[in-house]
């Protein structure tokens, strides 16, 4: 059964059940972080998941596509490993909301674009598909029986022809784990506690290395590849400077109220996309979902087995790599980029992979 309505001209916001399982992609891109940094700082997982249920539903209508809205993956990384702190971390995410909003504002990620080539922008598709492989492996290999099982309930939905249900069924069984250790949740309205947790005494110099290090992966990864797979995907031409703006515009209101930073990116809407997105009402349904979660069930969330996420987030990644290496010809080029992300981290496979695009070019024009 599906439910559609017409919405911008010819685009329509669809509630079939593939807009629920593709919803699912996305949140497997974002919980994972969310418990951690729940777990490990002060912030309110509550809190952190209302912001995301928010602008999945602002950014899914205003651009008509299931577009993705993710943590800052680079920030995440360095809070979590304890090399800034929570008020640092959040600081950093101001810092670069400002950034984004200008830099949208002046069409810089445009003029940028000019000087990178397309293989290295799927270059960087690629590595992020390799991140998000490892990251899933190393999570089923927490708990190897679990991982196990829910990925042959998967290959068996997908064997009968239902894969598009798997994300559900592996969801389901990762809330029945859960469930079975927190008993039955309960409801809980978020409080203030949450809220501005850093001042003035946060604007510090590794609060500023921070937000450079997480500069060239939000341009290359959350809005160069973005926009192309929102192309390749939805034919729908969305450019990596408006990407920028509504970025910084999220960073600039959730992050004072309770949000961590956050950012488009490419591995939420190839999630969206591999398991049926093909509208943003599946943004509406996951907003919806993490609200309904932030108030009935956190105490769930924060006992969701990682595990059952890593077989996901495995599933992802080969959509992803597909897509990366089925739209270039210049395979050694997306590949040599893609290992450097993995190998190094997907800034510093963005810059090194422009610098030798641009190198090339030269000296095949010489």
């Amino acid at each position: 059964m599906s439910l559609s309505h017409p919405f911008r001209e010819t685009r329509t916001v669809d509630f079939a059940w593939h807009e629920v399982t593709g919803a699912v992609g996305d949140s497997v891109t974002v919980l994972p972080i969310v418990i951690a940094i729940a777990v490990l700082t002060e912030l309110s997982v509550a809190l952190m998941l209302i912001w995301f249920g928010v602008f999945q539903v602002v950014w899914g209508l205003y651009y008509g596509v299931p577009l993705s809205v993710e943590p800052m993956k680079a920030l995440a990384a360095l809070v979590l490993a304890g090399t800034v702190t929570t008020g640092e971390f959040l600081v950093a995410g101001l810092l670069l909301g400002g950034v984004l909003v200008l830099a949208g504002a002046t069409r810089t990620i445009t003029r940028i674009q000019r000087y990178i080539g397309e293989p290295v922008v799927r270059g960087v598709q690629f590595g992020v598909a390799l991140v998000l492989l490892e990251t899933g492996v190393g999570l089923g290999l927490e708990h190897v029986l679990l991982s196990g099982g829910v990925a042959l309930v998967a290959l068996l939905a997908i064997a009968g022809g239902h894969g598009r249900v798997t994300p559900i069924l592996v969801l389901g069984v990762g809330a029945l784990v859960a469930g079975l250790e927190t008993g039955l949740p309960s409801p809980v309205i978020p409080g203030a506690a949450g809220l501005v947790q850093f001042g003035v005494a946060d604007l510090t110099v590794p609060a500023l290395e921070a937000a450079v290090g997480q500069v060239a992966m939000t341009v290359g990864n959350a809005a160069l590849v973005t926009s192309i797979l929102l192309a390749d995907y939805f034919d729908r031409d969305v450019s990596p400077d408006r990407l920028a703006g509504s970025m910084g515009v999220m960073n600039l209101a959730a992050v004072p109220l309770g949000g961590l930073p956050m950012c488009h990116g490419s591995g939420g809407v190839a999630g969206k996309y591999a398991f049926g997105a093909r509208t943003a009402g599946a943004n509406v349904i996951l907003g919806l979902g993490y609200v309904v979660v932030a108030i009935f069930a956190v105490e769930l969330v924060r006992a969701f087995p990682m595990a059952v996420l890593g077989v996901l987030l495995v599933g992802i990644a080969g959509q992803m790599a597909q897509t990366a290496v089925e739209r270039t010809d210049a395979y050694p080029f997306v590949l040599g980029v893609g290992a450097l992300g993995l190998l190094t981290n997907l800034g510093v496979a963005f810059l090194a992979g422009a610098l030798a695009y641009q190198v090339r070019a030269r000296l095949e024009s010489a």
